[in-house]
């Protein structure tokens, strides 16, 4: 019968309960003199499927590691937007929408959020990146960067280069 009565409250107390846990995980608190920036794995734009599915994931490390050393600013943990996703009751086929990861992004924390892809065609690589306003949705900055299509040292030395050059003020 108690179940009953806080039902139509469902969803407002899930959320109370995520943002609460988001304030208690460990690490820096956001607002707290660092500003907190969530980072989603980098999609590949390649016209025809790339041979190397899991490199969004791993150019968005060598951004994580960027922010990470700089300061004034830390990394909301992945494990807390994928737990915010999962109390949310949201498929993974949600995350293609730029306003859900926003959401997410909220209820996490983060202030900033870094969106971006990547493109090898012919001999290059291409990373667009772009750092968002959590609160607003606005594009605060842009950036791209390339290298040769077969360096990856380079892609991860251009992924690093596009976060720094993303949090200069």
């Amino acid at each position: 019968m108690i179940c009953n009565l806080f039902r139509p409250y469902h969803n407002i107390l899930l959320l109370a309960v995520i943002v609460m846990m988001a304030s208690c995980a460990s690490g820096p608190v956001p607002g707290r003199g660092k500003v907190a920036v969530a980072v989603w794995d980098i999609d590949n734009l390649t016209p025809r499927a790339s041979g190397r599915p899991d490199l969004g994931e791993l150019l968005s490390a060598g951004i994580i590691k960027a922010i990470q050393e700089k300061a004034g600013y830390t990394v909301v943990e992945r494990e807390r937007l994928l737990l915010a996703l999962e109390e949310l009751r949201l498929g993974s086929a949600s995350l293609a929408d730029e306003g859900t990861r926003l959401r997410l992004g909220r209820i996490s924390g983060a202030r900033l959020m870094v969106f971006g892809g990547y493109q090898v065609i012919g001999g290059r690589m291409r990373l667009d990146l772009r750092l968002v306003d959590v609160e607003t949705g606005r594009i605060k900055k842009a950036v791209h960067k390339t290298a040769a299509a077969e360096d990856l040292p380079a892609w991860l030395e251009i992924a690093r280069d596009a976060a720094e050059e993303l949090l200069k003020d």
